[in-house]
């Protein structure tokens, strides 16, 4: 099925709006549910794309959904107090237990909702790494996590019904455990937060993330998956969707590549690391949103890398 200009306008429309919530700008780390920096949540929204998928909104990474007869499926959780919404949501579109609930990587406010959709939920799969990276995280944060019950290295997939899901993971890239995740007759790819609408990405380098990386991670999708296909956003910032095309993808790539570019420039003229934290502006991503130290870390990150490679 081809995506439409008409059916991206509409999609977009709807899905623009939830650009607005508080913590779709900022939580690709994730704020810790409950304590006084997370905001309140905000409507939950439900957004369906094309062939039983759809995504939603509440207040944290997008989320991702399939519901047909013969199957639900669910990408990322969010949050403990917005995971509610989301399974009351589901009940009223299926009477299906939830069959599989995929994570795209361990922050939480993309796995923070697991322990809510734990017990409606066959099974949680997710990527080797991104298991050993959420028990890093609980244990950071004093926390016991739910984990995955069933991991993998290179790919997975199901068939539920009429619709194949497969996930794949590419590499480093936003952490070392990211999947990107296919509704294959749907031709929808959720991409988690392997990529952030015109806002400033998140590399979490004690995670196993890349900058490198995250290039060729992004240049390989844009590669394998249809010239049609639809992506879903993890984030975007105030006034961009939270879906697109091969072209956002590209952009991002763009972005790092000129993180790259400066940090060598930086390198060559003898510019100190600790000087590179400190920018504010990348030239040519003047409108970048988001959290603005990212920028700085993504440059020491990219100096580092640099360094390692000669």
């Amino acid at each position: 099925m081809r995506w439409t200009r008409r059916d991206f306008v509409k999609a977009s429309a709807l899905a623009v709006p939830a650009a607005a919530f508080p913590s779709a700008v900022g939580a690709q780390q994730g704020s810790t549910p409950g304590t006084p920096s997370a905001p309140p949540p905000a409507p939950a929204v439900f957004t369906p794309l094309r062939r039983n998928v759809g995504i939603f909104h509440q207040r944290g990474g997008t989320i991702g959904w399939l519901v047909n007869r013969d199957g639900l499926l669910v990408v990322d959780s969010q949050f403990a107090d917005t995971a509610p919404s989301l399974l009351s949501g589901l009940e009223e579109r299926s009477p299906r237990a939830i069959d599989v609930l995929v994570n795209t990587h361990h922050h939480p406010d993309h796995t923070g909702g697991n322990g809510v959709l734990r017990p409606a939920a066959k099974q949680i799969v997710a990527h080797v790494r991104s298991k050993e990276n959420q028990v890093v995280q609980g244990e950071r944060m004093k926390a016991t996590p739910t984990l995955p019950d069933v991991t993998f290295t290179d790919t997975w997939s199901v068939t539920l019904g009429d619709e194949t899901v497969r996930a794949r993971h590419w590499g480093p890239a936003h952490t070392g455990g990211d999947a990107s995740i296919h509704f294959e007759q749907a031709n929808v790819v959720h991409l988690g937060d392997l990529l952030n609408n015109r806002g400033y990405p998140n590399v979490d380098a004690p995670a196993g993330a890349s900058v490198h990386g995250w290039i060729k991670v992004l240049e390989q999708m844009a590669a394998h998956y249809p010239a049609d296909a639809l992506y879903v956003y993890g984030h975007a910032e105030a006034g961009h969707p939270f879906i697109g095309t091969r072209a956002d993808l590209h952009y991002q790539r763009d972005y790092f590549t000129a993180v790259i570019e400066h940090a060598a420039r930086a390198r060559k003229e003898g510019r100190a690391r600790e000087a590179l934290a400190k920018v504010e502006v990348l030239p040519g991503f003047e409108h970048f949103g988001g959290q603005k130290p990212r920028l700085g870390l993504a440059l020491t990150i990219a100096y580092d890398e640099l360094a390692k490679t000669g």
